[in-house]
């Protein structure tokens, strides 16, 4: 046999090349993994600044107030930072819009700043 026909060692050529592709595609799915956990956190934070700000005797500084205590102690005061309140009129009924803008996190938690934007909606308590 050949010099180079010998398949000696050839075991942990392809260990290492499949364990580095492992490797690769299970970090990739924790990421989108993450990406997602952030995501959904953001969401339920603005949603339930939105619905705080529509309580009857509250206002939409408390509500910015209330998603950004959610966010901060969830995910860190990187997460925090524009968050943003309106009332709106959508199809005659009055609403507070809450819109959360955070990081995108690519690697690990670092990204995109204000790459991902949520909102959260709820009616306004009527007074009275």
């Amino acid at each position: 046999m050949g010099r180079w026909r010998r398949d000696d060692g050839s075991a942990t050529v392809e260990f290492v090349l499949v364990g580095t592709l492992l490797t690769l595609v299970v970090l990739s799915v924790m990421q989108v993994a993450l990406a997602a956990h952030i995501r959904s956190t953001l969401i339920d934070a603005a949603a339930e600044g939105a619905r705080h700000a529509a309580l009857a005797d509250s206002s939409l500084e408390a509500g910015v107030e209330r998603s950004r205590d959610l966010i901060t102690t969830a995910l860190g005061p990187g997460y925090a930072g524009a968050i943003a309140a309106t009332r709106r009129d959508e199809g005659g009924v009055p609403m507070v819009v809450v819109t959360v803008r955070a990081p995108l996190p690519l690697l690990g938690m670092a990204g995109l700043d204000d790459g991902l934007e949520v909102t959260g909606r709820a009616a306004i308590e009527p007074r009275g």
